[in-house]
C-alpha cells in the first residue's frame, strides 16, 4: 500500500500537512514530539510495518512544526490536541491504536479522553504528560527575565538549533495536566521509556502506569535505550508493541 500525501486546512487558514496509508482497523495514528516532524524513523517505520501488515496509518505535523503552517511559539498544548482531533476525525476511521512520542504521548493521552469511543489502544514513548510544568519549574532567571520581556524564551537544544518556549505554552498547559488525579482511561496502553532519557526521566512512565485507571497497562523499560528510543532494536521492539494491539503476534 502507498502512502499519500496531503493537507488540510484547520479552519483558520493554517494547513496542516499529513502522511496517510489506507488499509483496514485498527488503524495506527502517530502524534510527535515537541519540535519534531513527521519524517522522524520512529513514524517512518510504523508507515512501513502498517503498509506491510495492510493496516490504515497516519502521520501528520502540528501545526508550527514541520510541513504544516503556523507558528510554533504561538503553540500550545491544547491547540496541538485540537490538531490532533481534527486528523483523528477526519482522516481516520473505525478504531484507532494511537502511537505518542514525548509529548505526542500526552496528546494521546488527551486525545483518548476526548474521543474514547475512537481509541481502542494507546502507545506511549517516553511519553511526556505535564512536561510545560517541569520546564517552568526549571526555567533559569535569564530564561524568566527574557520571556516576560518578549513572552518567548529561546531555549538550548542538545538536537539542534535553539527553539522558542512561549509563556502561553507553559500558562496554557496548566489547563491539561493531568498526572494530580486518576487518568480515567480503560484501554490497553504500553508505555516505552529508555533508563538514560536525558528529558524525562524514565519513572515518570510509572508514574502515569500507575494514574491509569484500567487494568491493562505496561511498562517497558530498555536499560540502555535514550529519550528517542530510535535504533533498530528500538524499533523493533516498538513494532512487537504495535503488533501485539493491532491483533497479531509477529513484529
Amino acid at each position: 500500500m502507498s502512502e499519500v500525501s496531503g493537507s488540510i486546512d484547520r479552519g483558520d487558514g493554517v494547513q496542516l500537512a499529513y502522511r496517510l496509508i489506507a488499509g483496514r482497523t485498527p488503524g495506527v495514528i502517530f502524534l510527535g514530539g515537541f519540535n519534531s516532524d513527521m519524517t522522524g524513523s520512529k513514524p517512518a517505520d510504523l508507515a512501513a510495518f502498517c503498509a506491510e501488515q495492510g493496516h490504515a496509518f497516519l502521520r501528520f505535523d502540528y501545526s508550527g512544526h514541520g510541513a504544516s503552517g503556523g507558528s510554533f511559539a504561538e503553540g500550545t498544548i491544547g491547540r496541538w490536541l485540537d490538531d490532533a482531533t481534527l486528523m483523528l476525525d477526519r482522516l481516520s476511521a473505525g478504531p484507532v491504536v494511537l502511537v505518542g512520542s514525548s509529548m505526542g504521548g500526552w496528546i494521546a493521552l488527551l486525545l483518548a479522553l476526548r474521543r474514547p469511543q475512537r481509541v481502542a489502544a494507546l502507545v506511549g514513548i517516553a511519553a511526556a504528560p505535564d512536561f510545560t510544568t517541569r520546564i517552568d519549574a526549571m526555567l533559569p532567571p535569564q530564561a524568566r527575565e527574557e520571556m516576560d520581556r518578549t513572552g518567548v524564551w529561546l531555549r538550548p537544544s542538545q538536537y539542534g538549533a535553539p527553539f522558542p518556549i512561549a509563556r502561553a505554552l507553559l500558562e496554557e498547559g496548566r489547563r491539561h495536566l493531568l498526572l494530580h488525579q486518576p487518568i480515567p482511561l480503560g484501554i490497553p496502553v504500553r508505555l516505552l521509556h529508555g533508563q538514560q532519557d536525558p528529558d524525562v526521566p524514565w519513572q515518570h512512565s510509572i508514574t502515569i502506569a500507575e494514574r491509569i485507571a484500567g487494568p491493562d497497562v505496561q511498562v517497558r523499560l530498555v536499560k540502555d535505550g535514550d529519550h528517542r528510543l530510535s535504533t533498530p532494536r528500538d524499533l523493533a521492539l516498538l513494532r512487537q508493541e504495535v503488533a501485539s494491539l493491532l491483533g497479531q503476534d509477529r513484529g
